[in-house]
């Protein structure tokens, strides 16, 4: 059998090197992989830097990126036995076999039965974000009802996340954004307070919020001044949790100044979670399903696009310039 799947031929910018193939083989499972068709794939910035052979993983060329999508199960590989074909799931894929093509295939221990609270749209988008963000706020942080949350870009795709799961768990929380525009997204959110970083001083304005107190927890996807700014508002006995560097510089911590404010650096990194406690996200995943069953957690979706505009959503992603999470969406 074969099917059509978007393919990297050649490192660079996904518009440059992404090719539409007719005819790659329908790919099969091994031990401890599902195969599923794809019914929508959430786009990610490691898929741009997979395209441009700077992610942490390389896969052989040619390949299909695509790291999270929802889909049917079609096929399981041996020594898998809590998915059976036709199951609603949602999961990580396993590269070469991206989520960019009309089947992949996923890592087992990174599939999961997709909440019925969600459409595939939004269960696509739920895995990395939110698993992530549950991770860091309640396994790294300890993040406790009352604590003052600040949430680096509150309105994209990860920052959102965070939003949602620190006002479930009744956190006041101070989502951070770059422009007037996305001010009323990251309100409509949950945030109590949001801070325009293009109009305000964030530090001050922490300060302002909190009586001095400070940031209890700081969520970071972005990295560089972002980093740099939350040493300069983070509370006493404060944890600041480091998720990504969307910003393009990588934070440079300075410990002298982490002992003399007595805070914590935390970071997440996904995927260990996976091969090193994966009892851990399979409870963090049953938290995610009943907060989406009963409404209080959503993805933010911005564009959702055909299966043909694959690099088109790539380039978008990659300028920055994106609110929520875009989806593929199968034809």
């Amino acid at each position: 059998m074969t099917m059509r799947a978007w393919q990297v031929t050649a490192h660079g910018e996904p518009d440059e090197v992404l090719a539409l193939a007719q005819d790659v083989a329908v790919p099969e499972p091994g031990p401890g992989q599902v195969r599923v068709a794809v019914s929508a794939t959430a786009v990610n910035f490691a898929d741009v830097l997979l395209c441009r052979g700077e992610y942490q993983v390389r896969p052989d060329l040619p390949f299909s990126p695509g790291l999270e999508v929802c889909g049917r199960v079609t096929a399981t590989g041996p020594d898998v036995d809590h998915v059976a074909v036709g199951d609603r799931v949602l999961g990580a894929t396993a590269l070469p076999h991206g989520g960019f093509a009309q089947e992949c295939l996923l890592e087992a221990v990174a599939t999961f039965a997709a909440p019925e609270g969600l459409d595939d749209a939004a269960a696509a988008a739920l895995l990395v974000s939110y698993h992530t963000g549950w991770l860091g706020l309640h396994r790294r942080a300890h993040l406790q009802a009352g604590e003052h949350l600040l949430v680096h870009a509150a309105s994209g795709g990860v920052g959102s996340a965070a939003v949602q799961l620190g006002r479930a768990a009744g956190a006041h929380v101070i989502g951070v954004v770059g422009g007037s525009d996305k001010v009323a997204i990251a309100r409509e959110l949950g945030c109590d307070v949001v801070i325009d970083r293009r109009e305000e001083d964030l530090v001050t304005r922490v300060k302002e919020i909190t009586e001095g107190h400070g940031a209890d927890v700081v969520y970071d996807s972005v990295g560089g001044p972002a980093y740099d700014q939350s040493t300069r508002c983070i509370a006493f006995e404060g944890r600041i949790v480091v998720v990504g560097f969307a910003g393009g510089r990588i934070s440079e911590a300075r410990l002298n100044h982490a002992m003399v404010k007595n805070y914590g650096i935390l970071g997440l990194h996904l995927n260990l979670y996976r091969t090193r406690a994966p009892e851990v996200v399979g409870e963090c995943h049953e938290d995610l399903v009943r907060l989406a069953d009963v409404g209080q957690i959503a993805p933010l979706l911005g564009e959702q696009l055909p299966f043909g505009e694959v690099p088109r959503a790539l380039t978008a992603l990659a300028s920055g310039g994106t609110t929520g999470r875009m989806v593929i969406t199968a034809d």
